[in-house]
């Protein structure tokens, strides 16, 4: 029994059965993230029982393996480690979850803390009772999860009190609740008071012949109290008599008045009333009600909210509900209830922690992007640490605290900016026994793939011996049988019908053309974008005019010509038909605007009717109004995105190149916004220049196009930079960051790139498909310089990435657009790695890379140069990227080699068998090399990124979608690379099938998450995205190929 037992936990069959339950638990476990919450996805998933028992069976399987596997032996250290990592990083999960806690401490400027709030919900019941004339207490207390769909507790609870027995059981939970009142003419009198002290919004209750405190200021309703705003009715009206003098403001009509202290005024329904240091509003008059727990609107439910947990407790035969107001971050016990005899207290929220010191806030300091309300760049505590030995510190984003086993973290700030959030661990254990883990693992990753006897190094002497036999024409069979589709890019203008607007339009633009020598010098002036980005003007004309357009350039004109004709003479611009619409198959934004089916350009005039009504607005506020928008509804608010953006670059709002003087967020702002009275400047000097130098400078521009100079023009513009190099120095890029941004936007080499990569990635392949019939020497002369030119490429596209990342300022992996570039970067680079080996993984890394750079210059891709969050900016996070972003190179070219696999099989003959099955074997040794060093990359990232999160806010794992996601695809590819070591799952054709179909977990973690599911890493923003429809051919299209292969492979190669 226990051999068969031992056979059965050790066994490769089970551990493939668990990689798989494992990753399909954690992928239904987003979706249920996604539609519910995280809290939901906890309950049911990822801290259900059965989800650990997986782990642990993966862990007694691991153990198992090192005895059945012999890998205590010195030539299998590599492999050792890896089993052992994976054991203590399961271990240290238990140890964080079980025994560790953390928890969130908030402290006002000048407050000294020592307690913190639990991150876990706890039920906490006080019973009390008398036992032989005393008093006592007994305490019951769990941690629970609850939301409205489920609850993970050990609820209800069964016990007695000195042999008096009672229960306590779930009734319901109330998602979003708050004290307030509930309606009842039998009720007592209520006046509501609404106040912001805090900078957040909050109602009370104030009770008729009752006195309460509201931020420390004393309120009377109809019960005379010295000291307090004593608030009287009468009648159904209302008086107010102070001890503190100040005024209201009446929100009907305006109307302010003065409120003088001691004296009875008639106190103002609707008033914003301000006093004693604090601004409140009677909103309505007296009600009848009782006070109690009630429901939030969904509107107005924010993340300070709380929730409440209904409860019933029996005792003796009598039975009571309790409605608890709580959640994470309160503590609150209810009102002594007597049940049965029994009396109860209790409380549903945090645990209140308490430290052996305590921390004083000295200051809190927020800093933000230049010119900008709520674009936070960094935020930081200065704290004193008062213990035996008081020392100051600094607490902010990736810099924490560690003191006498506990860990602070900056996790977020008051909205007042006057009091900080800490987030504190204690985990000393589970954290070094999970980096222990890690640190192992990382070893161990490395050693399979340089040293000991591994399955790594075994693949790469099997490759050798397969290319001393192969023949030179299996490369030919091979690329004889890929299907090359090439999308040819239609090159034919639309034929507009020349009519005479269209030639006056034209004639008008002509006259406001520019030198393109001045142009270039107006290009390299500074502008602040909204996201507080200073950048020379050249990179916002060139985004304006791709953005609407799709080109660089309008018949001829550069970016900076276009932009200075727009300031020029901006309603000429309103009539020019360069506004791209969506693409051909969709025609209602045509249809409606009435403009001929098929139509690319449009002007922004063909947008309105003969009374100026814009077409699309009823369109447009279905669209904006639901969270789900069809893909109508989506060309919609792109074609409104585009009007919005030419007309902040027709107004000149966006032309923001003069510094506020004495501004502490270094805003600049336009002559636009100035004139319109948004901004004050006390200069009159100054304010002249401001309101006046753009239309004076436009002016010179009219007159130098007629005559030829541009000498007071190139004044005004050195003008200009003068002024921002003296009243803008803190925030102005130097000269070189913007010629180098200005050069980077003309080389536009991405862009570039994938049309080159593309072009000459298929002539290679056509090279070696003529060198199968003719191996002549100039054939592979060719071959040669069509290699040496994609290396050439690959060396462009690595400059492109370093001139982003020193105009960025940050590494060029840090949004949707940069990534692409990094994954095509890698795919290009692991693919001449293996190249050496294989000639056809460079042409197909190639093909692929310039598929990777062509979608990152689709219309939904962003390439804009965009400030990082705080959290983002960290070396932990640039390595982690790098690193996990980076196998998607070698994945990618995983799967590239598996669809090439299966087509020889399908090609396969009698006549060439044998030369296909050694191409075939040797390119499933490529293969397997490729996801084997794709898996090792993209576990040491996704566990890189696990640190960085622990360095960063204290918590290495929160289930994130797409750090499950990243689990989920190495529990997938694990899968795959032990294949081999499983009966029945052995064989080529398994193996290339089986990585064809694990890259759908790239292609989820990678654009799924981005785009379908919600979470930290999330782009989607609650839009609804529709599938393209290649996805579901690229579907079919595999299944039926992995249908035909094998039918192939059967015949051919099973034995």
């Amino acid at each position: 029994m226990i051999d068969i037992l031992k056979k059965t936990l050790f066994s490769t069959r089970l551990m493939a059965v668990l990689l798989l339950v494992f990753a399909a638990a954690m992928a239904i476990g987003t979706l249920v993230e996604t539609k519910y919450s995280t809290e939901t996805a906890r309950i049911y998933i990822y801290n259900a029982t059965w989800f650990e028992a997986i782990m642990a069976l993966l862990m007694i399987n691991f153990i198992g393996n090192v005895s059945r596997y012999k890998l205590l032996r010195w030539k299998k250290w590599p492999v050792l480690l890896l089993h052992l990592s994976w054991v203590l990083i399961i271990l240290g999960a238990f140890v964080t979850r079980y025994i560790s806690f953390e928890g969130v401490m908030p402290i006002r400027e000048g407050a000294s803390e020592n307690r913190f709030y639990s991150d876990k919900t706890y039920l906490t019941a006080f019973v009390d009772g008398d036992i032989n004339g005393e008093t006592k207490r007994k305490v019951l207390e769990d941690d629970l999860i609850v939301t409205p769909e489920g609850m993970r507790s050990s609820l209800p609870w069964k016990s007695d009190f000195n042999g008096v027995p009672f229960t306590i059981s779930y009734v319901d939970f109330i998602d979003g609740a708050e004290e307030g009142l509930i309606p009842d003419e039998n009720g007592k009198e209520y006046l509501k008071i609404v106040e912001a002290g805090d900078g957040q919004r909050h109602e009370h209750y104030l009770e008729n012949g009752q006195i309460a405190s509201i931020h420390n200021v004393l309120f009377a309703l109809n019960k005379e109290t010295e000291g307090a705003i004593n608030i009287y009715t009468k009648e159904g009206s209302y008086e107010v008599k102070s001890p503190f003098a100040g005024s209201f403001m009446r929100m009907a009509d305006q109307f302010q008045g003065e409120v003088i202290n001691d004296s009875i005024q008639s106190l103002q329904l609707r008033s914003l009333y301000n006093m004693a240091g604090m601004q409140f509003v009677i909103p309505e008059p007296m009600v009848k009600g009782s006070y109690g727990v009630v429901k939030v609107p969904e509107e107005e439910v924010t993340e300070s909210t709380q929730d409440a947990l209904v409860v019933s407790v029996t005792a003796n035969g009598a039975s009571q509900e309790i409605k608890l107001l709580g959640g994470q971050g309160t503590s609150n016990f209810s009102d002594k209830i007597n049940v049965g005899g029994l009396d109860f207290s209790l409380s549903y929220g945090s645990k209140v922690h308490e430290l052996p010191f305590s921390i004083q806030l000295n200051d809190f300091i927020a800093e933000k992007y230049p010119g900008t309300e709520m674009g936070y760049s960094s935020f930081m505590s200065r704290i004193t640490v008062h213990d035996d030995r008081p020392f100051d510190y600094d607490i902010f984003m990736n810099h924490v605290l560690d003191h006498r086993g506990y860990r602070f973290f900056q996790s977020s700030f008051h909205p007042d900016e006057k009091g900080t959030v800490l987030s504190v661990n204690h985990d000393m254990w589970g954290t070094w026994i999970t980096y222990i883990g890690y640190f192992l693992l990382y070893i161990g990753l490395m050693g399979i793939m340089f040293f000991g006897k591994t399955r790594f190094r075994d693949l790469q002497k099997a490759l050798e011996k397969v290319k001393a036999k192969k023949a030179a024409l299996t490369i030919g069979l091979l690329l004889m049988g890929i299907p090359l589709a090439v999308a040819q890019e239609d090159s034919t203008d639309h034929q507009h019908n020349m009519l005479p607007t269209k030639a006056q339009v034209d004639s008008v633009i002509k006259s406001t053309v520019v030198t393109e020598e001045h142009a270039e010098k107006f290009g390299a002036l500074v502008i602040q974008d909204e996201g507080g980005r200073m950048k020379p003007i050249h990179t916002f004309a060139s985004e304006v005019l791709r953005k609407l357009s799709g080109k660089n350039t309008y018949e001829g004109l550069s970016a900076n010509q276009v932009f200075l004709s727009m300031m020029m003479n901006p309603g000429v611009w309103y009539n020019v038909e360069f506004i791209a619409l969506a693409k051909k198959e969709n025609d209602s934004t045509r249809k409606i605007i009435g403009v001929p089916k098929g139509t690319k350009l449009v002007k922004a005039t063909d947008f309105f009717d003969e009374k100026g009504r814009y077409k699309l607005q009823p369109y447009l506020e279905k669209a904006t109004s639901t969270n789900n928008p069809s893909s109508f509804e989506m060309d919609f608010k792109k074609v409104g995105e585009r009007l919005s953006l030419l007309n902040i670059a027709l107004s000149g709002q966006i032309v923001k190149i003069f510094p506020l003087l004495n501004n502490e967020n270094n805003k600049w702002i336009s002559a636009v916004e100035y004139r319109s009275g948004q901004y004050q400047i006390q200069d009159s000097l100054y304010s002249n220049f401001v309101r006046n130098s753009v239309p004076f400078y436009l002016g010179t521009l009219k007159n130098a196009i007629s005559t030829g100079d541009y000498s007071q023009s190139d004044k005004l513009l050195e003008a200009f930079k003068q002024n921002q190099v003296n009243h803008g120095k803190e925030v102005l890029p130097s000269d070189k960051k913007i010629q180098t941004e200005i050069i980077y936007n003309k080389l536009d080499i991405f862009n570039r790139l994938y049309r080159y990569y593309a072009l000459v990635g298929l002539l290679l392949f056509i090279t070696l498909v003529v060198r199968i019939f003719k191996d002549r020497e100039i054939l592979k002369a060719v071959a040669y310089l069509l290699k040496g030119t994609i290396i050439l490429f690959f060396i462009w596209h690595t400059v492109g990435l370093v001139l982003r990342w020193y105009i960025s300022g940050h590494a060029p992996w840090s949004d949707a657009y940069e990534s692409i570039l990094y994954v095509a970067w890698a795919t290009m680079g692991i693919g001449l790695a293996l190249g050496r080996k294989s000639e056809l993984t460079i042409a197909a890394s190639a093909f692929v890379t310039s598929m990777l750079l062509w979608i990152a210059h689709q219309s939904w891709v962003d390439p804009a140069i965009a400030n990082l969050q705080p959290v983002l900016d960290s070396y932990w996070l640039m390595i982690h990227v790098a690193v996990i972003v980076g196998s998607y190179g070698p994945l990618t070219i995983g799967m590239i080699l598996g669809v090439v696999c299966l087509l020889l099989m399908v090609l396969t003959t009698k006549e060439n068998k044998k030369k296909m099955e050694l191409s075939i074997k040797e390119l499933t040794i490529i293969n397997e090399l490729a996801l084997t060093a794709g898996l090792v990359m993209l576990t040491i990232g996704n566990f890189l990124g696990g640190q960085w999160a622990n360095e960063s806010w204290g918590r290495y794992w929160g289930w994130d979608p797409k750090e499950t996601w990243a689990l989920i695809s190495i529990m997938i590819y694990a899968f795959v690379v032990h294949m081999r070591l499983v009966p029945g799952l052995r064989g080529t054709w398994s193996f290339n099938f089986a990585s064809i179909l694990a890259f759908s977990s790239i292609m989820m973690t990678y654009f799924g998450v981005n785009f379908y599911l919600v979470g930290l890493h999330s782009y989607a923003s609650g839009d609804q995205v529709i599938t393209p429809s290649f996805v579901w051919y690229t579907v079919i299209g595999v299944l039926i190929l992995g249908a035909v292969s094998i039918w192939r492979y059967r015949v051919h190669y099973a034995k």
